[in-house]
């Protein structure tokens, strides 16, 4: 069977209020369409992609789609002013192809986070079934109201009830002749496509599957910060694709690799055979709040090795201390490194990660979603790291520049040992594991991510 993935674009992000589509929206470094769209680019059972967009947007996707080299997307249609025009154009725009031996997969533009796993068993399916669904239980009690909307008619049972989501899938004749019914009604009332095919052909059994709870659908404006979150979710567990050995003969440059992270980062480079350089102010006298400091390293690096893949800032200061018994200078020190330093290194590192389609790394921290006590300008400081990063991912996307940064839960190192002293180690991540991630973080495609380094009982899967 061939399998054609439809993307459904055609809204105008009415309800978050926008003068933009909300699949045009930038989450984790890309617009939401980009990362739905990759997904059924990626995976080995989807055949071809159709997209289906607002007519005034188009060309966006076309431009995308050579940017990307989406080589799966055949054709991008006008949608309609309803959902289920846009069905109508991708079902018309398909119907070229065998109806008998044909799947076509309707998938919502907005859910981003559709797992392979999910498409697998749509495809499944789609082997014994004509028409597939995936839905999720519903586990708030659904109430059904008057005619008025303010009284409760019935509480159906729970227990029959289910969330729908997308993908559905259907044999390309059966959604088609569905269709064909359905505008000969009069009284046509449009639903989602099963709908339609329960409607019309009510003796084809639909089929459902299990959807995820985090398959959401950017709706609303506080989905955008959910959807957020959920992409540095998923982005701490990496690809199997992502191995240490690609590291050889990889040119990195860590920026405060003298201890804790970027020492680790250091020795487990070289021990896969990446050249790595290693600044700091202590060993080489590198003060990363000085550009021209900055600049001299990253010349030297060039002018031996002939390119540069990665750049890496582990240095960062914390004082933990109230802030009224820090002196001027103290302060100063502070942002200088911990933000300034950044800032520098990003600039600098610009010129040489355009020619090799780089990738640079920053630290925050877990404070940086609240300010602490003792350490409020380390806090604030690791917050700027967070939107710096995020606004320089949409800045560089044009140069194929990747830039994330990482959030580590609380880690065993010399500068948390001097301001902490001693912990329960059961409590800390180790600096090490820390440091197997985020060197896999540097190898894969990840841009404007936050991603979240958790303590777990086993990292086994992270190396």
């Amino acid at each position: 069977m061939k399998n054609i993935a439809v993307i459904l674009a055609g809204g105008v992000g009415s309800r978050l209020g926008l003068n933009k589509p909300k699949q045009l929206l930038k989450v984790a470094g890309k617009t939401v369409i980009e990362h739905t769209i990759e997904v059924f680019q990626k995976h080995h059972l989807i055949d071809e992609i159709l997209v289906v967009m607002h007519e005034s947007y188009v060309h966006d996707i076309e431009e995308m789609t050579l940017k990307n080299n989406w080589t799966k997307v055949k054709k991008i249609i006008n949608g309609g002013n309803e959902r289920y025009e846009s069905s109508l154009a991708a079902i018309k725009a398909a119907s070229g192809n065998n109806c008998l031996e044909t799947n076509i997969i309707f998938h919502d533009s907005v859910r981003p986070l559709v797992s392979e796993q999910i498409i697998n068993n749509v495809i499944g399916a789609l082997n014994k079934y004509e028409a597939v669904d995936v839905a999720i239980t519903a586990v708030d009690t659904i109430i059904k109201v008057d005619e008025h909307k303010k009284f409760i008619f019935d509480i159906p049972d729970r227990g029959y009830l289910k969330r729908g989501q997308t993908p559905q899938g259907f044999r390309l004749n059966v959604i088609k002749g569905a269709y064909d019914l359905a505008l000969k009604d009069n009284n046509f009332n449009a639903t989602d496509d099963c709908g339609i095919v329960k409607k019309y052909l009510p003796q084809i059994p639909i089929f459902v599957v299990d959807g995820e709870e985090g398959n959401i659908k950017l709706t609303y404006p506080e989905d955008i910060y959910l959807l957020d979150k959920l992409f540095q979710i998923k982005s701490a567990t990496l690809d199997d694709g992502v191995r240490l050995e690609d590291l050889n003969n990889k040119v990195l440059i860590i920026f405060g690799g003298n201890s804790g992270i970027g020492q680790d980062m250091v020795n487990i480079a070289k021990a896969y055979k990446a050249k790595v350089y290693s600044f700091s102010r202590s060993i080489t006298g590198t003060d990363i709040s000085s550009k021209e400091d900055i600049e001299r390293a990253l010349d030297f690096v060039y002018s031996k090795e002939g390119k540069i893949d990665f750049v890496v800032n582990t240095a960062a200061i914390l004082n933990k201390e109230p802030i009224m018994n820090l002196n001027q200078e103290e302060i100063r020190k502070i942002i200088d490194v911990n933000y300034l330093g950044m800032v520098n290194i990003t600039i600098s590192a610009f010129k040489y990660l355009k020619l090799s389609n780089g990738h640079i790394l920053h630290f925050t921290s877990s404070s940086y979603t609240k300010g602490r006590a003792f350490y409020s300008l380390y806090s604030s400081t690791k917050a700027a790291v967070v939107n710096f990063v995020q606004a320089i991912a949409e800045e560089w996307d044009l140069y194929n520049i990747k830039i994330n940064c990482i959030n580590p839960q609380r880690t065993k190192t010399p500068m948390r040992i001097k301001n902490f002293g001693i912990e329960d180690d059961n409590t800390l991540l180790k600096s090490e594991d820390v440091a197997n991630i985020s060197l896999k973080v540097l190898l894969s495609n990840f841009s404007g991510e936050v991603v979240d380094i958790k303590l777990r009982n086993d990292w086994s899967n992270f190396k």
